[in-house]
């Protein structure tokens, strides 16, 4: 029995394999190439226009349009304190926002069918189906697209109580749990 122990216990002392490595690696690289702009939505967001405090502490104003090509998609609302990740353009010195996803909207229990998970701050997802093969166990937003894991998905709809994602598998719905 005890030479078991020995075992488990020298192979969970392993260093960090050259697999995680490269993650780390290739996490810095998307983050070097995400456009996308993270912060706080301020007190001066109307219906037209969005104060975002960058995380660097710059504060931006963007445009939003309703109608046209440009119009800004709102995905989970906003409210003033959440925590958002925009995608915007700039014409003529303007900013104008083309996406913006509140994180903190974003952030809670999921379920659907075959899954049930938990967006939790700081990049972490808990899977609550122990059968599950490939449960996912992170999260980004890069360029306005939901990263979970390697998986990469379009959020079609983002509601107090409804998450559509999409990919080229299809489209997935899943409700909030309480």
């Amino acid at each position: 029995m005890v030479t078991v122990l020995a075992v488990v216990i020298v192979n969970g002392c392993r260093p960090k394999t050259a697999r995680n490595n490269q993650s780390t690696s290739e996490m810095a690289q998307m983050a070097q190439n995400d456009t996308t702009t993270y912060g706080i939505c301020g007190e001066g967001t109307s219906m037209h226009h969005l104060e975002l405090i960058t995380d660097m502490g710059d504060t931006l104003h963007y445009t939003l349009l309703e109608e046209g090509p440009d119009s800004a998609v709102i995905l989970g609302g906003l409210l003033c304190g959440d925590r958002l990740a925009v995608i915007g353009h700039k014409v003529d010195g303007e900013s104008y926002a083309n996406r913006v996803i509140n994180l903190t909207t974003l952030q809670g229990k999921w379920i659907s069918i075959d899954k049930q998970f938990e967006i939790l701050e700081g990049g972490i997802v808990k899977s609550s189906v122990k059968a599950e093969q490939n449960p996912w166990t992170e999260w980004r937003v890069y360029n306005g697209q939901l990263l979970l894991n390697r998986d990469t998905f379009a959020i079609d709809n983002l509601g107090a109580d409804s998450l559509y994602l999409e990919n080229k598998e299809g489209i997935f719905a899943y409700h909030r749990l309480q």
